[in-house]
């Protein structure tokens, strides 16, 4: 076929990439101290917009932490991460930290539709909720099918509802639904004989 060369020497699959060529490199960019080509200040301004936008006030920091690492990470986040949290502390007049939380969530809601927010919203509503020190905090015990499913394991374990009434009430009447044979429907059974 034209323009098809499986051999392994051909000058255009040497100018390809190979898939090693195309793995993001993060070394040295990304550490345990936030990293990621951000400031420190841009990562606690990052660790707070989380906390204001998926508020859970018995979290503690580390799933917050991270998410914002995670964030980080994402794939287009060099492009917009900084400038976007940078932007957030300019709106915010200075330090989006220092904000209270209503001053910070209407900042928040201010930039609801940028590119930046995008980002922070679509990477954190996965990475935030599938950690499972969080899935501890809201009492998610994970996955059913390799511990032998639900069944058996408190899938009607609803101590947060009332107990249910088990017997009926003599008092009230149940209106039984009939469907005729020529299709209408009567209640309590009348008009059939």
């Amino acid at each position: 076929m034209p323009g098809s060369n499986t051999g392994g020497d051909s000058p255009e699959r040497d100018q390809q990439k190979q898939p090693t060529d195309l793995q993001r490199d993060t070394a040295g960019t990304i550490d345990d101290d936030g990293g990621g080509g951000l400031t420190t200040g841009q990562v606690a301004t990052l660790t707070r917009l989380l906390r204001i936008a998926y508020p859970h006030p018995s979290f503690p920091d580390a799933p917050y932490q991270r998410t914002a690492k995670t964030i980080q990470d994402a794939d287009g986040a060099d492009a917009v991460l900084a400038a976007g949290l940078d932007g957030l502390d300019e709106a915010a007049g200075g330090d989006f930290s220092a904000l209270s939380d209503a001053e910070a969530t209407a900042a928040v809601e201010r930039i609801a539709d940028s590119a930046f927010f995008a980002l922070v919203h679509s990477t954190t509503v996965v990475a935030l909720y599938d950690d499972h020190e969080v899935w501890a905090l809201l009492g998610y015990e994970g996955s059913s099918f390799d511990k032998g499913g639900y069944l058996d394991r408190g899938f009607d374990d609803l101590d947060w509802l009332p107990k249910p009434r088990i017997e009926e009430n003599p008092d009230e009447q149940r209106v039984e639904i009939v469907t005729t044979s020529t299709g209408s429907t009567t209640a309590g059974g009348e008009g059939e004989r």
